[in-house]
């Protein structure tokens, strides 16, 4: 339904191994799941899973998990990982607007800013729609997405940042991000200089306002639970850089 909203939208992932080596270290959001997962025999179910750098380590401490991801390529990179870990994990490459899983769970989630790949408000919609029919009554769906911070958005950002890739190679990025207001979608380009290569990517993410996330939930059969500024749980501000809804769908 959406090939073009996310199949023209996925030029960042399109080397899975650089993007395990760049995220493997972050932990803030898995250890916020661990605390609210109840029993180690539940089927829980992740969206937008990329190479499983989540769903592998809670594979390990007893839970059964669906893993699901629209990249085909970070797919197979997750099985790849778990077969490394000796672990089992249901991944497969599905469209979160169509999920049509055997199960379902009391408990969904899908971090890494995910939600804003769904720039328009059908898909936003239909992802709700679509973990609805996914969840038991009174089940729990959980995700981040970036505050809009409109000083920051209003301005054209232009900058440079250098890294070191997996293979040992320094690799200089030159970024350039614009918002439209009216979509409330921001376009991030980048030109990648390696020593003797060079190439472009893009991609685009949709800001959603607190009072419109709000609104959101509750049209598509759901509470909000928790409203946070981090995976840390502290309080969420207007300076806060992302929301961490903890959701309910209503029983």
């Amino acid at each position: 339904m959406y090939q073009n909203e996310f199949s023209g939208n996925l030029e960042k992932y399109n080397n899975p191994i650089e993007y395990d080596a760049l995220y493997e270290n972050y932990k803030v959001d898995l250890h916020y799941i661990e605390d609210h997962l109840k029993t180690k025999n539940d089927t829980i179910i992740e969206l937008a899973c990329g190479t499983g750098r989540l769903a592998i380590p809670l594979a390990k401490q007893g839970y059964e998990v669906y893993a699901i991801d629209i990249h085909e390529g970070m797919i197979q990179q997750a099985i790849e990982n778990a077969k490394k870990e000796n672990v089992d994990v249901h991944f497969t490459v599905q469209d979160c607007t169509q999920l049509n899983l055997p199960i379902t769970s009391n408990f969904i989630y899908m971090t890494g800013n995910s939600f804003q790949h769904f720039l328009s408000n059908e898909s936003q919609n239909d992802l709700f729609q679509s973990v609805k029919q996914h969840l038991h009554p009174g089940g729990e769906f959980v995700f981040d997405t970036r505050n809009p911070i409109l000083s920051e958005l209003s301005i054209v950002d232009e900058y440079e940042e250098s890294l070191i890739t997996s293979k040992g190679e320094k690799l200089t990025i030159q970024h350039h991000e614009e918002y439209d207001p009216i979509t409330q979608i921001l376009t991030c380009r980048s030109i990648n200089k390696l020593e003797h290569s060079t190439f472009e990517d893009s991609i685009r993410i949709r800001y959603t306002y607190p009072m419109e996330l709000k609104r959101l939930l509750e049209q598509n059969g759901f509470d909000l639970l928790h409203l946070y500024g981090s995976w840390n749980k502290s309080d969420f501000t207007k300076d806060s850089i992302c929301m961490v809804v903890h959701a309910q769908l209503k029983k």
